[in-house]
């Protein structure tokens, strides 16, 4: 198993980090903690650091704080990503949010950004991984204009099942949390997009599958075993398809 966006980084896991670090080493083969600020990249880059081998960093910047951000601070985590491109194994997240961002000047800096990720991500070959929401399509018409970058992500994936056919038919991956455990539109997607473009995540501390606890990484079987039971296939088979769908995406 491989989850392939957490944020173990966040002040969430302050009092407890190591010990869920452990117990996702316990029942993973590898966890990708990804940055969504500048100093959030920081430390992705030093977890990667001290559990070299096991936690592997995306490096970007979460499209709330793109909307909000004084562009100075957007170069500054550019700046950094280009310092440390050779440790990372993906750009992003990055992308748009119009759930949470609804004001027009708001989404135009998400726009902007997201394109210099993109660029990025084209420019040093790297995967691209977006967090879309509520403008799922317009983040692919975006994306698919870079096409140098190898492989894209749709994180966390919560759009319609027309749009994900349509990220399905460039070859892209959308990637489902813990949230297939409890939402019912998730699951409806997670039973019908085929196993050879989906990855597994929790994007801890978030979405937790068990009400009232804090998701962590060791949580993905809950997803996987959720995901198989969804396409009527054993576990196995479904670990072993998303697992090599992650090493091939991230070459890890």
């Amino acid at each position: 198993m491989i989850d392939t966006h957490a944020h173990v980084d966040f002040k969430d896991f302050n009092k407890n980090r190591e010990e869920v670090i452990t117990r996702a080493k316990d029942k993973l083969m590898a966890l990708i903690n990804s940055g969504a600020t500048l100093g959030g990249n920081r430390r992705a880059l030093e977890l990667s650091k001290k559990h070299k081998g096991f936690i592997y960093p995306t490096l970007g910047f979460h499209p709330v704080n793109s909307s909000k951000a004084e562009f100075k601070v957007v170069e500054e985590v550019i700046d950094l990503i280009e310092d440390n491109i050779e440790k990372a194994v993906g750009i992003g997240e990055a992308g748009m949010d119009y759930y949470h961002v609804k004001d027009l000047e708001g989404r135009r800096k998400q726009e902007k950004v997201f394109k210099l990720f993109a660029n990025l991500a084209a420019e040093y070959e790297l995967p691209l991984v977006i967090h879309a929401r509520e403008c799922e399509e317009k983040a692919l018409n975006i994306v698919k204009k870079f096409n140098s970058i190898p492989e894209v992500v749709f994180h966390c994936y919560s759009g319609d099942y027309q749009t994900a056919q349509k990220i399905i038919e460039e070859e892209y991956y959308v990637s489902f949390s813990t949230m297939i455990c409890f939402s019912k539109h998730h699951q409806d997607l997670a039973a019908k997009i085929p196993l050879k473009s989906i990855l597994t995540e929790t994007d801890s501390p978030y979405l937790s599958p068990f009400k009232g606890e804090k998701n962590e990484p060791s949580f993905l079987y809950e997803a996987i075993d959720k995901l198989a039971k969804l396409q009527s296939l054993p576990f196995k088979k479904v670990d072993k398809i998303t697992e090599n769908n992650a090493k091939y995406v991230f070459k890890i």
